[in-house]
């Protein structure tokens, strides 16, 4: 990535110190600089997926990977992570609308959603409404001139002012879970000292 930006194309607002304390961590795990897609997957224990979920696992892999390299590294790492600890709702929103936008067209139409909720379904179990379901039900509230498709504006403005709807998209793929599994990750035995120091500033650090 290399250009100081978040994800979702604005300024990384983690805090120096903070920085520092997730660079030690993410080259604990990936001495080389760089996790690979599988890795990714290990870390989180989404392993065994069927074909579903696995593409949408890997749409959000895809999306942490800025420069399309095919990994990520250390400052893509810190611009999710800077996603997560902002907790400034329109940032998250920006990012849910690329993981849905699978074709990068700039709008979802109601293919990729249906696809992607089919595919959450598949990751997270039985959900109170089917994708069919829960695809209508987004493009009948949010969907304000009824083209099919949904605009970056018509999303965050949508799923802002509906709380129902904005839990869904929240749980279709838990972002503070990413932080969480990291922030717990076994440290080797020989940092203990430098690993409680770590913790206890990464502690600071809210997970919403």
């Amino acid at each position: 990535m290399g250009n100081g930006q978040s994800i979702t194309g604005d300024q990384i607002a983690v805090p120096t110190q903070e920085t520092h304390v997730w660079y030690r961590t993410f080259m604990t795990e990936y001495p080389s600089g760089l996790q690979t897609l599988h890795e990714f997957k290990t870390l989180l224990g989404l392993q065994g997926l069927n074909q579903k979920a696995n593409k949408h696992i890997d749409q959000v892999y895809n999306t942490f990977d800025t420069n399309k390299d095919g990994f990520i590294d250390f400052l893509e790492f810190i611009a999710a992570v800077n996603l997560i600890v902002q907790e400034k709702m329109e940032q998250k929103l920006k990012w849910y609308f690329k993981l849905y936008d699978v074709d990068g067209s700039g709008s979802i139409d109601k293919n990729e959603l249906l696809d992607m909720f089919v595919a959450v379904q598949a990751l997270n179990g039985q959900q109170t409404l089917s994708p069919e379901e829960f695809t209508n039900l987004v493009f009948h509230k949010i969907d304000i001139n009824n083209d099919g498709e949904l605009t970056l504006e018509e999303f965050i403005n949508g799923i802002a002012k509906d709380q129902d709807l904005l839990d869904i998209v929240y749980k279709s793929f838990d972002l503070s879970n990413v932080l969480r599994v990291i922030y717990n990750g076994k440290e080797p035995d020989t940092e203990a000292d430098s690993t409680k120091s770590d913790k206890a500033r990464l502690g600071k650090v809210k997970m919403k």
